[in-house]
């Protein structure tokens, strides 16, 4: 029999699919000390929830509609900056872990992560600490071995770069997403 959940990790899920949302609760609700309280869509509702109800963990996905996981995540730094998040994307961690640790992100897993990686992060960010997976400290570590007198278009990516040159010639962010073949949203990460 399950302990109380009266003094458990109140967790707020956010992912844009249900199914999603589904299976992480399913894989939360094994765990005593773990708590799903609020469920949102995207990263309005996610705000919203956090305006009028205490959680102590967010989990956030990265890519959702109206406000994607790195705008929520800064606007939530912003507002509540001791509030831990874990990012949960299926980009991998070596790809976009840092970006977000450096925008205030608690830690970040792939969706392929194992179950145990997730409660282990959750329980850490709770407690004051960040959660590094092992192939995001890899990748960490082989930065910080980097050559550091690069200049910082350089340290772009090849899609983040052709987004700085098309809003330097003053596209819109609807003009660069119907040129890239990509959403809005997507844009939105890049600038």
């Amino acid at each position: 029999m399950k302990s109380s959940k009266q003094n458990s990790i109140k967790i707020l899920i956010a992912d844009d699919h249900e199914v999603v949302r589904q299976g992480l609760k399913a894989i939360l609700s094994e765990h005593s000390d773990l708590n799903v309280v609020e469920e949102a869509e995207n990263g309005n509702e996610v705000l919203k929830i956090v305006e009028k109800n205490k959680v102590d963990v967010i989990l956030l996905d990265f890519d959702m509609p109206e406000k994607n996981g790195l705008d929520t995540l800064i606007e939530l730094k912003t507002l509540y900056p001791k509030l831990p998040v874990i990012i949960l994307s299926i980009f991998p961690e070596d790809h976009y872990g840092t970006r977000f640790l450096k925008a205030g992100a608690s830690g970040y897993l792939g969706k392929a992560s194992a179950s145990d990686q997730l409660v282990d992060a959750i329980r850490k960010v709770a407690n004051g600490g960040k959660y590094i997976s092992p192939a995001l400290t890899d990748k960490l570590v082989s930065d910080l071995n980097k050559d550091t007198e690069k200049p910082l278009h350089e340290t772009l990516t090849d899609r983040e770069f052709q987004v700085l040159c098309l809003l330097a010639k003053g596209k819109k962010l609807k003009g660069i997403a119907d040129e890239l073949y990509l959403s809005i949203n997507t844009i939105s990460t890049y600038r």
